[in-house]
């Protein structure tokens, strides 16, 4: 065991040792080099202000700067107006007024070579739907055998798929087109999920798709659709498709609901609506749901009853009155009221 007075010496020799090596270390190295740890970064340096440029008169910007033309209008040689939506408009309904003026063209000011009505803008009179259909049946080419539309479903129907398209209660608008055309890119077939109002009527959905993109339906499940390009399909010769920049207020259109419905007087009219609201919902719809089976529902029940009311709550009134188009064409019924998220249909007089 070492005592206490050596402890002590050897202590105060290794404390010696270690200032004599800062000392040396001081003399001959230099504090160019020498950086200890933990040692405080210094901070950068500013980078110097750019000058103010003085500011130049309008005769030296007109000398300087060359002036370039506003770019030419787009041409497109599609053989369909273009409307905001295809699948929810229906171009026989004439409006009775406009919620904007005609001049406000959603293409943008001078964008486009056609004049905007207020509903769409309509196509020249020189484009050939004969030749758009030739042209269609051309780049779709031979048909697909059972094997290969057997591999492009499996591959796209799926709900974890990268090449999907949403439609909504807009169901198939202008610039939908527009992002099948940039998927067809880099594949083959695009899925489509449909949900809302436009499932009410599917048929209606395929139609516009095939007709206004060119390509063609192979796979239908429900609500999920597979939209195949075609065989020949060149992404660099795609059709030229300007895209709106808003959505443009609807117009206005007749009242779909009368005070007095055709076929009945007043008291009929209130007396039906009273049964229609105190009878059980024959459905209860949900927002952005699927309303595929919703039209059949309704024919079957109207066999037996006279008055059907649909609840939906929670869907919108906004909605509500679109289901209620629907279903006057589809059924046909009549509507005779919406009130509380709620559609009351009467079937119509018996023939």
């Amino acid at each position: 065991m070492l005592s206490t007075r050596r402890i002590l010496a050897l202590a105060k020799e290794a404390k010696d040792s270690f200032f004599s090596l800062r000392n040396l270390q001081g003399r001959f190295l230099s504090t160019e080099y020498y950086d200890p740890p933990f040692s405080p970064l210094s901070k950068p340096s500013k980078p110097p202000k750019p000058k103010k440029k003085a500011k130049k008169t309008p005769q030296q910007d007109q000398s300087s700067e060359p002036i370039t033309n506003p770019p030419a209008p787009a041409t497109s040689d599609l053989p369909f107006d273009f409307r905001y939506s295809y699948s929810e408009t229906n171009p026989a309904i004439e409006p009775i007024g406009f919620r904007e003026p005609k001049r406000f063209s959603p293409f943008g000011p001078g964008r486009l070579d056609r004049n905007w009505t207020g509903t769409c803008a309509p196509a020249s009179q020189e484009s050939d739907q004969r030749q758009w259909a030739e042209e269609r049946v051309k780049i779709l080419g031979e048909a697909l055998t059972e094997e290969e539309v057997n591999e492009l479903v499996e591959r796209y129907r799926h709900s974890d798929c990268v090449r999907q398209i949403n439609l909504g209660k807009g169901g198939v608008t202008h610039n939908t087109i527009d992002d099948i055309h940039n998927h067809w890119k880099k594949a083959e077939a695009v899925r489509i999920k449909c949900l809302g109002v436009p499932t009410l009527d599917m048929d209606n959905i395929c139609h516009h798709l095939e007709e206004k993109s060119g390509g063609k339906i192979v796979y239908r499940h429900i609500n999920i659709l597979v939209l195949y390009r075609g065989r020949n399909y060149d992404p660099k010769n795609r059709p030229i498709i300007p895209l709106m920049l808003w959505k443009p207020y609807p117009p206005i259109y007749p009242r779909l609901v009368k005070n007095v419905a055709d076929g009945l007087t007043f008291e009929e009219t209130k007396e039906m609506r009273n049964r229609g609201l105190h009878t059980p919902a024959l459905m209860k719809l949900t927002r952005n749901g699927v309303y595929v089976n919703v039209v059949g529902r309704v024919k079957e029940e109207f066999q037996t009853e006279e008055v059907v009311r649909l609840d939906c709550t929670h869907v919108g009134m906004s909605d509500c009155k679109r289901i209620g188009v629907k279903l006057k064409d589809l059924v046909p019924c009549v509507p005779i009221l919406f009130k509380d998220e709620q559609i009351i249909l009467w079937r119509g007089k018996m023939n």
